[in-house]
């Protein structure tokens, strides 16, 4: 791969910055493109990026030199699909590789634009309804799509930066699991690295706004041939308009408007990820020992062990399972099992609309009715701007929606 992102200097300098448990870092000979750390008196190498890369792309080279002796080295997240070249003909050097995570991605090199890959990955009928999604969702809200590649303005980053947190912290908190990006830790090295290698071409943020609101957000990495979607997250209050899908049409297009080869989905298995992709291939991590010495064999193969039993526990789904454990001991409120349930009909008679007075846009009552506004603007296709919401003064239940065409009655019930 040319010009990897992830073996950068702007990204191994701040990740180092952030992780590395020493500041020094070690080059080798034998491999190249490549960094390694080492934290501890183990005679282990960890590539610098470790596990927050996309796709480490490396070349094993002809030894020269006995560096490698006695050492281990850990080389993570190499996508099976990238052209490692092995040059190295050395029998004393053991390579030990570990299936990892599922990766997907959109080989992009078949189509001239994005209508000819819609239509041949995509059924009519399928190509109908995300066409609607994207079509309703720009009737309602007033959408802009902005793509931050080469230039952005610092103090717009980190207002952009402060709602990718805050969207990402909302669609988690509704699932109920931990989500690791938003660890301090780890959001405060997304939000360093980010802006300096927006400004290298080397990274983007896609932005999707309501007005001057982004409702949605994506985190790419950028080498020569390849996207890769680092975070991406949405607005969960539109999920009836399918964010998601409208973010990957314009994350598509634009690649292929800029004549890239790849779009790539990256590690862990999603179903949106499977439905979009047209080629699936699989994370690998490779570990490198010296095969002549016993220390080095006994510690890479145990390392192997270990790595091969967490892919293990990945496909039986036990991380899912922990994230969602870690989440309730981290959050313990009492559950509310009351479901609010909306019902929306058509006003027959105006007449009989007395006692209702209209609702501030500002008001606590106006974001209290944001899933019912949603749903009404989405089952009527009307526009957010031109809604109107009152209250009927004796049952605090009652209120009419009126918007462009439709004017309806909602009823709002509790069950349980």
């Amino acid at each position: 791969m040319k010009n990897n992102p992830f073996t950068s200097n702007t990204f191994t300098r701040i990740w180092l910055k952030h992780f590395g448990k020493v500041k020094a870092f070690y080059s080798f000979n034998f491999i190249g493109d490549l960094s390694f750390y080492k934290p501890g008196r183990l005679p282990i190498y960890y590539n610098l990026g470790k596990n927050l890369t996309k796709g480490i792309s490396y070349t094993l080279l002809p030894i020269q030199t006995k560096e490698f002796r006695k050492n281990v080295f850990i080389i993570y997240d190499v996508p099976s699909y990238f052209d490692i070249k092995l040059e190295n003909s050395s029998d004393q050097l053991g390579l030990i590789k570990t299936k990892q995570y599922p990766g997907f991605l959109v080989d992009l090199n078949s189509y001239t634009d994005f209508n000819q890959y819609f239509s041949s990955t995509f059924s009519k009928s399928s190509r109908y309804k995300l066409n609607k999604y994207k079509k309703r969702l720009e009737n309602c809200f007033d959408i802009s799509y902005q793509m931050y590649y080469g230039e952005m303005d610092r103090e717009v980053y980190d207002s952009t930066f402060n709602h990718f947190k805050q969207l990402l912290r909302k669609r988690f908190d509704d699932k109920g699991i931990t989500n690791n990006n938003l660890d301090p830790k780890e959001w405060n090295f997304y939000h360093e690295v980010a802006f300096p290698m927006i400004l290298e071409k080397k990274a983007s943020l896609f932005v999707i706004y309501n007005d001057h609101t982004p409702i949605g957000v994506t985190l790419n990495y950028f080498s020569d041939h390849s996207v890769f979607d680092a975070i991406t997250v949405f607005d969960i209050s539109y999920e009836k308009f399918h964010l998601g899908s409208v973010t990957i049409m314009k994350l598509i297009e634009w690649s292929i408007d800029q004549r890239y080869q790849y779009f790539d989905f990256s590690k862990g298995y999603f179903d949106y990820k499977k439905r979009w992709s047209t080629r699936i291939y699989n994370f690998e991590y490779h570990l490198y020992y010296d095969k002549s010495s016993p220390v080095s064999t006994f510690l890479a193969k145990g390392i192997a062990i270990y790595f091969n039993f967490k892919q293990l526990l990945r496909e039986k789904d036990i991380n899912t399972k922990f994230h969602s454990l870690t989440y309730k001991l981290k959050n313990r409120k009492p559950k509310n099992d009351e479901k609010i349930e909306y019902l929306f009909t058509p006003i027959e008679d105006e007449a009989l609309l007395t006692n209702y007075e209209e609702i501030n846009r500002d008001s606590e009552e106006w974001v209290d009715l944001m899933s019912a506004i949603f749903e009404y603007l989405y089952l009527n296709n009307e526009s957010y701007k031109l809604l109107k919401i009152k209250k009927n003064s004796n049952e605090d239940h009652k209120f009419t929606f009126e918007g462009r065409d439709k004017k309806m009655m909602l009823t709002i019930s509790v069950a349980h």
